[in-house]
């Protein structure tokens, strides 16, 4: 069943690897500590799974796409192939095919079978963790059967008549012995652990383990570009009071690295981690982890008179760290890091290509604090110089911060007027909105350079774009937004339908018409009359509508059914808008008028008073 190649095949440097939002890359210097440990067979050169085994674990993993019919059929096919895995499952967990498949079956074996496989891997004293851990595939393996801790004692053999209670805790225990045996491992060889591409995941697997946290398996998460600023939903589970004590073993072992943290960004990563499951299970101990990373940042020699974490926060691997201290970190840190490195940067560091992310995450996190207004008095005064560098998050979050915080918001909407070229005269104010959605100054939108603000021509509205929608929608939750309500109904009833079917300016109607009051609400609507049945049969105008539907008066929905009821036929047969003929129940509307108008009352009432009870 197996073959052994006679030399090593090189791995291509832009393969098929695991790869980290904070990853800049060079994973090959970062493998070679851990290849040479998967060298330990010397020259005899490693083995591999021949093509019959390969076969016969892709035949398992089709099997398992088609699903069993109990859980004894399932047993019993999970005990077959891991009797036949049993003997060289390190050889397995190394191929991709027999990866990929193993880290399908060990969610469904018991975890004495999961301990089993762990056992293997490790070896005797857990020394051969390191090899299977650093590999490409086997990694994946290995973080597969740590996370099964989570099941605790809810194993899938439960229902078996021969596991009693005392069984299924001792097969538990089992499985934590191996856990802690990878810990003992990993404390021992933390620095190449960390910094290896393949084996720094293993550690911020075993780190969220250890912690009683999981997100979902990353065979299972693939997420889109768009997505990976998402954080990963965890899930908590009980862990065991070794667990408590090798978590703490483990973050001091690591802090012992920290230097690496700064300048490897796989390394870098780990501590995110950290810092990250502290947070959330062992809150004492991440101040502790927090407090120390600052000083070992802060203590760094740097030229006279500048703070060494203005430099650190310019680094690609260092940055993101100092993203996550400054997302995680108390009061007293976040006025400490402002107040003591930061204070009168800031609009430098803004208009880094690096830095400014740091300080968006920093704006964020002191929304609720005073320290706030002394970011904002400072930020303010650099606005049109951070727009000039792109860099359009700053002043997004700046805008959310203020409508979280409810302060500074009329100085925002005035430094963004200055800033677009709207605020003098004020007849341009009416046209504030298209400038902020589209983020081009007055002149460059109007194609008007003139100084008296009137416009020959009307502009179609265009270029709607993602920090536009979402600066808005932000100035939406203003407590004064007037400015933009007025400059929306001067919208023509085509920008309208245009900005109801743009995916970045549907959520800004969206937005707009949703928090209106019912009389705002009404003008906004009376300008959309005659776009209904365009925007219903739209995949985004038709989220738009139900939007609307959800917020408005029982007169604005009959307003809104009397609209699209002639166009019954079209709205039926559409993809979009037959969803919105039911969810209106527009049929009721139709021919049970006075039925309809009783539902649509009652919900009114019911919204109202939930209203009422949440202000």
């Amino acid at each position: 069943m197996l073959a052994k190649t006679e030399e090593r095949r090189p791995q291509k440097a832009g393969g098929n690897k695991r790869r980290h939002p904070d990853e800049d890359g060079g994973g090959e210097s970062k493998r070679k500590e851990c290849e040479e440990g998967q060298n330990s067979q010397g020259e005899r050169g490693r083995m591999r799974l021949d093509a019959l085994s390969v076969g016969y674990f892709r035949r398992v993993g089709e099997r398992l796409s088609e699903g069993f019919e109990d859980d004894e059929e399932r047993g019993m096919f999970v005990e077959n192939v891991l009797s036949e895995v049993k003997g060289k499952a390190a050889l397995v967990a190394t191929d991709r095919t027999g990866s990929i498949t193993l880290q399908r079956l060990l969610p469904l074996a018991s975890l004495e079978q999961v301990a089993e496989v762990m056992a293997e891997l490790g070896g005797e004293s857990g020394s051969e963790f390191k090899t299977v851990s650093c590999d490409q595939c086997g990694g994946h393996v290995v973080e597969s059967a740590v996370r099964q801790m989570s099941r605790g004692t809810d194993s899938p053999q439960e229902d078996s008549p021969a596991a009693t209670e005392e069984e299924e805790e001792e097969s538990c225990g089992v499985l934590e012995a191996q856990v802690l045996s990878l810990g003992r491992v990993v404390r021992d060889n933390s620095a190449e652990f960390i910094r290896h591409v393949h084996g720094s995941h293993v550690v911020r697997t075993l780190l969220h383990v250890l912690g009683g946290c999981v997100g979902p398996p990353r065979t299972d998460a693939r997420p889109g570009v768009k997505d990976r600023s998402v954080a990963p939903q965890l899930t908590d589970f009980e862990i065991p009071t070794s667990f408590w004590y090798e978590m703490k073993n483990l973050t001091e072992t690591l802090m012992e690295n920290v230097n690496l943290s700064v300048t490897d960004a796989v390394a870098s990563a780990v501590f995110q981690a950290m810092l990250t499951v502290c947070h959330r299970k062992r809150t004492k101990l991440c101040k502790q982890l927090l407090k120390r990373i600052m000083e070992y940042l802060t203590g760094r020699s740097a030229a006279s008179g500048v703070s060494p974490l203005l430099v650190f926060l310019k680094d690609q691997a260092s940055s993101h760290l100092i993203e996550t201290i400054v997302q995680l970190s108390h009061k007293s840190l976040l006025r400490d890091i402002y107040k003591n490195h930061l204070k009168g940067h800031l609009v430098d560091l803004a208009v880094h290509p690096i830095a400014n992310f740091p300080v968006q995450r920093l704006t964020a996190a002191t929304a609720k604090h005073k320290l706030f207004l002394s970011l904002f008095d400072e930020l303010i005064t650099g606005v049109e110089a951070i727009l000039a560098a792109g860099h359009m998050g700053v002043i997004v979050q700046l805008a959310e911060s203020c409508a979280e915080s409810g302060e500074k918001q009329s100085d925002m909407v005035q430094c963004l007027l200055q800033a677009f070229h709207c605020a003098e005269p004020g007849s341009r104010h009416i046209h504030c909105l298209p400038l902020f959605m589209s983020l081009v100054t007055y002149e460059v939108y109007y194609h008007s350079e003139t100084a008296d603000g009137n416009i020959d021509t009307e502009v179609p509205l265009t270029s709607i774009c993602y920090h536009g929608s979402r600066l808005v929608q932000a100035l939406a939750r203003f407590k004064e937004r007037s400015l933009l309500l007025s400059s929306l109904r001067t919208l023509s009833p085509a920008d309208l339908l245009t900005l109801a079917s743009d995916p970045a300016g549907s959520h800004v109607l969206q937005a707009l018409i949703t928090m209106s009051s019912d009389k705002g609400r009404g003008k906004i609507l009376k300008r959309l009359e005659g776009q209904y049945v365009q925007m219903a049969c739209a995949r985004l105008g038709s989220r738009v509508l139900e939007a609307v539907w959800n917020s408005a008066s029982v007169s604005q929905r009959q307003n809104i059914a009397q609209e699209l009821v002639p166009s019954e036929s079209q709205l039926r047969s559409d993809q979009f808008a037959r969803h919105v003929w039911a969810k209106f129940a527009l049929s009721h509307f139709v021919h049970r008028r006075a039925h309809w108008q009783e539902i649509q009352t009652g919900e009114s009432k019911k919204r109202k008073l939930f209203s009422d009870i949440l202000e």
